[in-house]
C-alpha cells in the first residue's frame, strides 16, 4: 500500500536539517526500498525549508508511522507529521522524476 507522510516544520527545524543532514539521507539510503520519494517543501523557489514530503510502499500504517518516527529529522517539537494514503491516477503511466 502507498502512504505519504506530509511534514509541517517550525521555523527552528532548519538548524536541525543542518545539523543532521548526512544522517537524514543515509537513513533515506537505507530504507529506499520502502520510501520511494522524499524531499523538502518551500513556500516559493528558493525560499526557506517549511516542511517535507515521502511517498513510501509500505504494509501498514504502524510502519509507515515507525519509518518517519526514527528519521533523524524527526523531532516532535519541531516536525509535525500527517500518514495519508495515496492512489496515482492514471496508474498505467510510469514517471520518472
Amino acid at each position: 500500500m502507498r502512504w505519504i507522510a506530509l511534514f509541517d516544520d517550525t521555523p527552528d527545524m532548519l538548524a536541525i536539517r543542518q545539523a543532521r543532514e548526512p544522517l537524514h539521507l543515509a537513513y533515506l539510503r537505507e530504507h529506499q526500498d520502502e520510501i520511494l520519494v522524499a524531499g523538502g517543501l518551500r513556500e516559493a523557489p528558493g525560499g526557506g525549508f517549511v516542511g517535507g514530503l515521502w511517498v513510501m510502499e509500505v504494509e501498514s500504517r504502524e510502519r509507515a508511522a515507525t519509518l518517519v518516527e526514527n528519521d533523524p529529522y524527526y523531532v516532535p517539537a519541531h516536525r509535525s507529521y500527517r500518514l495519508l494514503t495515496w492512489g496515482k491516477a492514471l496508474a498505467e503511466r510510469q514517471v520518472i522524476l
